[in-house]
């Protein structure tokens, strides 16, 4: 008889994973042994990521703004063989694109894999999907009245120059998309943080220039590299396998995006008054969960079993 290790425990070890805890920190802490630990992520991770899957579907979106977070997988990119860097996807240096809306702070969807152009089109497929948009006679001109397609959403990105080309692909005429370019002085420095003094804007026609922003998507990285191990940098945390990597996401954007409060600034500067999760912000949900109602829905019982 297989020896399963009780959900209150799968419970408990994951949400140490989940508060920014690492595997090893989780291993002295509980006592379940690491191997064990990261089959339980992958089990876990893996139904959050369907269930996400489920859940974030025709939602009505404002203003997305997408970034790329790098990471790494197995080894350090300069550490790859020649084969290795011809063959090897899921190795070496690995990006996060991940997209979150200004207004609630959701987070509908999210890709792993290489800052390739190949990567932007499959990241925005499946970030259109998930949008709430009109149907092409909804927009077309009606009557013999001045017509038009009806702008939906508007796009803030980086400079990166897969991004025009696949939100073209992804969204056609349904979204609008600007670039803002930040310009560093002392940009080389290892460790100090580089000083911004300038940005630039690009914007597409009709579009407010001033509207266009990733500041918000830029400290959701931060809160990223706090919370996920794997993501922080300058310590010894990074994932052997992609499949690890992309189940401790998912485990953390289903929390993000349901448990999480962030809080409201007072006039002051200091934190006030929690805010509703994003689940809540975006009408998903209707209060905020606990890891532990998480958890449940994510894993019923006998599926955990």
């Amino acid at each position: 008889m297989s020896n399963v290790l009780p959900r209150e425990r799968q419970l408990a070890v994951l949400h140490l994973l989940a508060e920014g805890s690492s595997i090893r920190a989780a291993e002295r802490v509980s006592g379940i042994h690491r191997d064990t630990i990261c089959r339980l992520v992958v089990r876990f991770g893996e139904a959050c990521l369907e269930w996400l899957d489920k859940q974030m579907q025709g939602l009505s979106v404002r203003h997305l703004e997408l970034d790329e977070q790098w990471t790494y997988c197995g080894k350090k990119q300069a550490r790859l063989t020649v084969d290795e860097k011809q063959s090897c996807h899921d190795r070496g240096d690995i990006y996060l694109w991940i997209g979150i809306d200004q207004d609630t702070r959701l987070v509908p969807s999210f890709a792993l894999g290489k800052r390739s152009a190949d990567m932007a089109r499959r990241f925005m497929v499946d970030l259109a999907g998930r949008i709430k948009r009109p149907n092409p006679h909804a927009s077309d001109a009606h009557l013999y009245g001045a017509g038009g397609y009806v702008q939906r959403v508007q796009l803030s990105t980086d400079g990166f120059s897969a991004y025009g080309e696949a939100i073209d692909l992804a969204f056609g005429p349904y979204a609008q998309h600007g670039v803002i370019i930040k310009e560093y002085r002392n940009a080389g420095m290892q460790y100090d943080p580089s000083e911004m003094v300038g940005t630039l804007r690009r914007p597409s026609q009709g579009m407010d220039e001033w509207s266009i922003c990733t500041s918000h998507v830029e400290r959701f990285n931060a809160t990223t590299r706090l919370f996920m191990k794997r993501f922080n940098r300058l310590t010894l945390c990074f994932s052997k396998k992609l499949t690890n990597l992309a189940a401790a996401t998912a485990m953390y954007i289903a929390y993000y995006n349901y448990c999480w409060q962030t809080r409201h600034s007072d006039q002051s500067g200091k934190r006030g008054k929690k805010r509703p999760t994003a689940a809540m912000a975006a009408k998903l949900t209707g209060h905020v969960w606990s890891f532990q109602e998480l958890f449940e829905t994510v894993m019923p019982a006998k599926v955990a079993a």
